[in-house]
Parts: structure tokens; sequence; C-alpha cells
């Protein structure tokens, strides 16, 4: 095992209790869905915390596969994991909320769920960015994320702090069709090695 694979086995596997966390309360919900209504913003905020946990996942293999091991590495991961794991547990109710409706328990923590995931992604967009400073095209590479970073602070914080219902499932769904588009395209059309938006390519809108 090398020295990345030993803290990537360590990083993915704190986002992957995260990603696990959602698909329990996703099963718990599709469960008791005859005593409480599911509705559509609850599931909308779950998809969304998903891809872009899937998507902090892929970048960090994609930016940090080449640095040496360091504690530091390895706690920087740590903190930007549990902060991913803090905001995935609050999505949806725990058995102690079951009288609570999605919808109540979705207006109670959607705007602190969201800040979190801002956190994690500048922390992580700060990292990213000085790993990729020194590489070459690394000017290109850092305005890039620079830009993206920008538009995803812009939405996500506007999805964050609305009240609307519409402007919520604009803003997050912007998002969440973008990660899909990415995925799609990065199957059909992988990122040459070569290429600069390389290290990017999981980033497009972090």
């Amino acid at each position: 095992m090398s020295t990345f694979e030993f803290f990537f086995s360590f990083y993915g596997l704190l986002l992957g209790l995260s990603v696990a966390v959602l698909a329990t309360g996703a099963a718990r919900a599709f469960k008791h869905r005859k005593a409480i209504k599911v509705g559509w913003l609850t599931p909308l905020l779950a998809t969304f915390v998903a891809l872009d946990i899937a998507t902090f996942w892929d970048a960090a293999w994609v930016n940090f596969r080449g640095l040496p091991f360091s504690y530091g590495l390895l706690v920087g991961g740590l903190l930007i994991a549990v902060v991913y794991f803090i905001a995935a547990s609050l999505v949806f109710p725990d058995e102690t909320d079951a009288d609570l409706s999605l919808d109540e328990h979705f207006w109670t923590h959607k705007r602190t769920v969201l800040i979190l995931l801002i956190l994690a992604n500048l922390l992580g967009g700060a990292a990213q960015l000085a790993v990729n400073f020194a590489r070459e095209n690394g000017q290109l590479i850092v305005a890039t994320y620079g830009l993206f970073i920008g538009v995803y602070v812009v939405l996500v914080g506007l999805a964050a702090w609305t009240k609307r219902r519409w402007l919520f499932a604009v803003a997050l769904g912007l998002h969440v069709v973008l990660y899909l588009y990415i995925a799609v395209y990065t199957v059909v059309s992988p990122p040459s090695p070569q290429s600069p938006l390389a290290h990017v390519r999981a980033e497009t809108i972090q």
C-alpha cells in the first residue's frame, strides 16, 4: 500500500460513512412514507449532498495522489470529512425525531447543512488551489478553481438563506443537473491526462 493509498483509505472511509448516513435516512423515510409525508425538499437536498460528497471524493483522488503523505494531510482530510459527516447526519431526521415531518425537519436544518457544505468546499478548495498553483499550467487551473468556487458559494449560499421553495429548487437544482452532466460527460469524453483541466474535472462547480 502506497502512502497516498493509506491516506485515501482513511479519507474515503470517513466520506463513505457520510453516504451511509444519507442512505440510512433515505431508507427510513421511505419505510415510513405512509405515516410521514416525504415531499421533495429533503430528497433534493439529500441528492445534492450525496453528489457533492462524490465530487469531493473524486477531487481528492485527482489532486492529492501525487503528494507525499504527512500528518497534516491526514488531519486536513479528517477535518473536511467530519464536516461532511455532520452535514449528512442533519439531512434526515433520526428515530427520535419520528414525529416531525420531513419538511419541518428540512426548514430547521437546511441552512446549517448547506453552510457546512460551503465550509467543507472552501477548506478543500483552498488546499486544491495550493496544490495546483505550482503545477504545469497552474495559473489556468487556479483561475478555473477560483471561478467555480465563486459560483458554488453564490448558488449554495442562496439556497441556504432563501425561504422560498422555488428559489431553493432553482439554486440547488442547477447544481444537481450540472453534477449529473459532469458525471455523464467524464464517462463519455474523459479529459486527457495532459490537459490542464484534468485536475479540475471533478471540481467544475467547486
